[in-house]
């Protein structure tokens, strides 16, 4: 829906871009460790993932006033990522390289959980979910919560454990959404 707005009102106000920055950083990691684990449902839904978040970054620089700061943001990712690939690579042996991998994806993937709360304050100051993405806290919800139950089923922790968080900070939106519900809301 975020996407969708952004091609409505050719504008990109209100709307969040860390969020989906760390999203796609967080699929090209778990990509990584599908692909190294050998894992299918991981590398398909991360690829596609990954792919979906490149194209709303893309539309997010399009329509942004401001790419400048949009564009250093992106540049610092494809350092990160870069940076990643090269360790996992070249300094790590391969007998550790999966520990290593799941290890730092766990990492990201709380990051990208708790970027959203970022506006915590604001929220709570202005007494307005406006700055909040509700599609965005659902879809959270939902992938980290089949994320958790795959992690389980396969009695994997790096799986596991970092989409817990996923859970606790959707959960606080929720709770967020419904203290400051939308048709209270007061222009800033």
């Amino acid at each position: 829906s975020d996407l969708r707005q952004i091609l409505a009102t050719k504008s990109v106000e209100n709307i969040q871009f860390l969020p989906f920055l760390t999203t796609d950083a967080n699929n090209l990691s778990w990509l990584g460790y599908g692909c190294l684990k050998g894992d299918g449902t991981l590398i398909t839904v991360n690829a596609i993932g990954a792919a979906l978040q490149t194209l709303y970054i893309l539309v997010y620089l399009y329509y942004s006033p401001a790419k400048r700061p949009v564009l250093l943001q992106v540049l610092l990712l494809l350092a990160v990522v870069v940076t990643g690939y090269s360790y996992f690579t070249i300094l790590v042996d391969t007998g550790t390289r999966l520990t290593h991998l799941g290890l730092f994806c766990s990492i990201f993937t709380i990051t990208m959980y708790l970027s959203p709360l970022a506006d915590l304050a604001k929220v709570v100051r202005s007494k307005s979910t406006r700055c909040l993405s509700f599609p965005l806290t659902v879809t959270t919800f939902v992938a980290s919560s089949s994320w958790t139950l795959y992690g389980l089923q396969l009695r994997d922790p790096y799986i596991t454990v970092p989409n817990v968080p996923g859970i606790v900070t959707s959960l606080v939106r929720f709770w967020l959404f419904q203290r400051y519900r939308p048709e209270k809301d007061k222009p800033y």
